[in-house]
């Protein structure tokens, strides 16, 4: 490819050209003026030798790499001046491929000390805050200061004197490559216009330049021959002043030859005092906060509030006399790595931790809630306000954060929400019907047990055939007791596997089983306050009979997977089909429940008992059927009514508001009519020899069970066990094969 060598050298930076191998066939004007190495000098890898030696490696092992991919590239780099000064280049080259995908390489090297000097002032400052954060001394501080200072100023030494307490001599702080023998001589220091540079600089506020001190004036006769002695031979200082004009010290160059300072070398000088002013500034800030500190402790002794003292990144540092007492701690746990897991709930600790990290860097006053452990291993919730504390310049140097005892409010708060989920699970449940309907003589009783027993916390026993309405019996004993207000929670024991109702009725805790994904609470805690009714209940399985016993007994729970107790107070209603005592007489049901639960019985009268009031519930059912369905009925057929009144009613009052339903579906007119086939006119049949087991029935019962647990192998339970073939309730077969005395071991081979 053509080359033109006009171009490169017009070119207003330093640029070369390089062979596909690397080495150089061409370096700009620019190039030589800079470096002062001649053209010869720098062909091929000439170069290199203007390169500091530190960054040589890395510079060539850059070059080495693109060269192998052919790719561009970019390099920082110390570039030898003519002078012999180096500054930092930023070396970009470029690969340039002909049509016969030869490769020419072009580059250009872009003088970047500036950025690196304000790069490095600005990683001098940021270290700097960084000790001052983490507690470092102001000595270490200030000594870490200048050596980042001597690095970008290699040939010179740097210190920092400071003004002593009385305002009239410096004391030598920092600089680790000062002469030993130099240190007694400036230590102290007195201020003064023949002082040497820093007394100088101190005594008119304003940097001084000694370009030789062996002639300068501002060296007293006293000082400058053992300055020369130990190698200074020039020097030049810049007061550290505060916003009003205050003397904090002086940080200072030292040369080891005659001369003036260079520009950068001002430069330096000009931040490392800037630096250095935050350094002490910052020192006598915590100084003065140290002393306040101490006053503010005694305050917050006697302020009857738990009060925390945090660092600006959050660590604790003090907590006050009515923290400590809560806690139960000391003040050297305070600052122990593991005080807040010792003191916040285990809960929380996640969520405060990252909420509060957030807060606190935006460093405006905030809030948050936590449970606090009290010394005697309670927990209770705390409302936590925190107020950052600011020195003179605006900076938070403290965060104060006062602790409000919350528990009271957080237990009303966590009753609503029980309540709400309750009455969420309960929303558009619904039931046989809204009131009980009838004047009969058995629900006359009822009602005058339900009166008598409303107002009390005991435990009720509803006893009745399916589709009496105990469920209705047991709202009505909540809404006439003093729970009323609170949740009325329901739980169909019979519907709930054997696997999960501990779940459902204790709650569990997240990790408890296999997708026990989170957190859950149960239905009695739910319930805490109101009532909970436990339909059903004689087919809860033995382990959640043990349970349950306990905590009609204890009055408290523990969840799954926990160990923890949690009181609770609910009133426990039960209802069920089933003959208990039959089934506590076969084992099926533990005594002590059964006497637990029936406290105070309620027997509900079938529909073939209160046969009376046939003609008021079918009207009601009528009524409240055609407003849904949108039809309006005005009277019922007479003979209707008698087919009503004479059939048996198997399925009680639920089948009968299944009847009417489907006559209001039915029904064109305004007379309702039912069709007589709907009906079996079996004679009213015996409530005990309906729910005994004996006989021909428990024969034939026997036989349909055994013989399905002859085709699952004695498995009850399961997609393929016996009670899925059955198609009814593992609970409901494993009680039947219970009373039966059926051995399912003898059908498992």
């Amino acid at each position: 490819m053509d080359f033109d060598p006009k171009i490169i050298d017009a070119i207003p930076t330093l640029a070369w050209r390089a062979q596909p191998g690397g080495a150089n066939e061409f370096l700009n004007r620019r190039w030589h003026d800079y470096t002062g190495l001649s053209v010869e000098e720098g062909l091929g890898w000439g170069w290199k030798t203007a390169i500091h030696p530190d960054d040589l490696g890395g510079l060539t092992g850059k070059w080495q790499a693109l060269l192998a991919t052919g790719e561009p590239g970019k390099r920082e780099a110390r570039l030898r001046r003519s002078d012999g000064v180096y500054r930092w280049f930023l070396f970009q080259v470029e690969p340039l491929r002909d049509e016969t995908g030869q490769v020419q390489w072009y580059g250009t090297a872009t003088d970047i000390e500036d950025r690196k000097r304000a790069e490095s002032l600005r990683a001098a400052e940021k270290r700097t805050l960084e000790m001052i954060a983490d507690g470092a001394s102001l000595e270490d501080t200030l000594d870490e200061l200048c050596l980042s200072i001597e690095v970008q100023a290699p040939t010179t030494i740097s210190t920092i004197l400071l003004m002593a307490p009385d305002g009239k001599q410096l004391w030598h702080a920092a600089g680790l490559r000062v002469p030993g023998d130099w240190r007694p001589a400036i230590s102290p220091l007195p201020i003064g216009p023949r002082a040497g540079c820093c007394g100088a600089a101190a005594f008119f506020k304003r940097r001084v330049i000694v370009a030789d001190v062996a002639t300068d004036p501002v060296w007293s006769d006293e000082h400058r021959p053992l300055a020369i002695e130990n190698g200074i031979l020039a020097a030049w200082s810049q007061p550290i002043l505060t916003k009003d004009g205050e003397v904090l010290g002086t940080f200072a160059l030292y040369a080891r030859e005659v001369r003036m300072p260079t520009d950068a070398e001002l430069e330096l000088i000009e931040g490392a005092g800037h630096i250095a002013k935050i350094a002490i500034g910052r020192q006598r800030s915590q100084e003065a906060l140290r002393k306040s500190e101490a006053e503010l402790r005694r305050i917050t002794d006697v302020i009857p509030q738990a009060i925390n003292v945090l660092a600006p990144d959050g660590r604790t540092l003090y907590v006050n006399r009515v923290a400590l007492e809560y806690t139960g701690l000391g003040l050297e746990d305070v600052a122990s790595a593991d005080f807040r897991q010792r003191v916040f709930h285990p809960d929380d600790l996640e969520r405060v931790a990252a909420e509060r990290q957030l807060a606190l860097s935006g460093e405006v006053p905030f809030e948050l809630e936590m449970r606090a452990r009290r010394h005697d291993g309670q927990y209770r919730w705390f409302l936590i306000r925190y107020n950052p504390f600011r020195d003179e310049q605006g900076r938070v140097i403290r965060w104060y954060a006062t602790g409000t005892d919350i528990e009271e409010r957080k237990q009303a708060e966590e009753r609503i929400r029980k309540e709400n989920l309750a009455l969420r699970d309960e929303i558009d449940r619904s039931s046989m019907f809204e009131e009980i309907v009838g004047s009969s003589d058995p629900l006359r009783e009822v009602l005058s047990q339900i009166a008598k027993v409303a107002p009390t916390d005991s435990t009720v026993l509803i006893a009745g055939e399916t589709g009496t309405g105990k469920e209705l019996v047991a709202r009505a004993i909540h809404a006439k007791s003093k729970r009323a207000s609170r949740a009325f929670v329901r739980v169909h024991c019979a519907a709930i596997p054997q696997a999960l109702i501990a779940s459902e009725l204790f709650g569990h805790e997240k990790g408890a089983f296999t997708g026990a994904l989170q957190r859950r609470i149960g239905r009695f805690e739910s319930a805490d306050g109101g009532t909970l009714f436990l339909d059903e209940v004689g087919e809860l399985p033995a382990e959640t009979q043990i349970a349950l016993l306990r905590v009609l007994q204890e009055r408290e729970f523990e969840r799954v997977g926990s160990s923890l107790p949690i009181p609770v107070d609910v009133r426990v209603l039960a209802a069920t089909n089933r003959d208990l005592k039959a089934a506590v007489a076969s084992g099926s049901f533990r005594e002590d429940l059964f006497y637990r639960l029936n406290v105070f019985p309620i027997a509900v009268p079938s529909l073939r008992e209160r046969a009376d009031d046939i003609p008021l519930l079918v009207e009601y059912l009528v009524q409240r059927s055609a407003k849904s369905a949108g039809k309006k009925i005005k009277r019922i057929a007479k003979t209707s009514l008698d087919l009503f009144k004479a059939y048996g009613w198997p399925g009680n009052i639920r089948e009968l508001q299944n009847v009417v339903e489907r006559a209001v579906i039915l029904c064109d007119g305004d007379t309702l009519s039912v069709d007589e086939t709907w009906f079996k006119h079996d004679p009213p049949r015996s409530p005990t020899a309906a729910e005994s087991l004996n006989g021909t029935l428990a024969d034939r019962q026997r036989e349909m069970i055994e013989a399905a647990l002859r085709v699952s192998k004695g498995r009850v339970a399961g997609p393929f066990g016996a009670a899925a073939k059955l198609g009814i309730p593992r609970q409901t077969l494993d009680s039947k094969i219970s009373a039966l005395g059926i051995d399912k071991s003898e059908f498992k081979t």
